[in-house]
């Protein structure tokens, strides 16, 4: 226990644990922020998609055909 505390204590004083710690951190808030992202505008893309589906659907007619 005490040789895992020690090595825990090195790794603290560490200045590239502490710059890797902070690296990983900023990692996390990148990745969570573009899930976060794509999925709003998922979820609004899909919405505007469906009301212009239904818009053409029901609006917009063939022309006619003259014989």
């Amino acid at each position: 226990m005490e040789a895992f505390v020690a090595k825990v204590s090195a790794f603290a004083r560490e200045e590239d644990g502490v710059a890797l710690t902070e690296y990983l951190i900023l990692l996390a808030l990148l990745v969570g922020g573009v899930i976060t992202a794509v999925t709003t505008a998922g979820g609004n893309l899909s919405a505007a998609w469906e009301t212009w589906g239904s818009w053409w659907t029901g609006e917009v007619s063939a022309p006619a055909v003259t014989p």
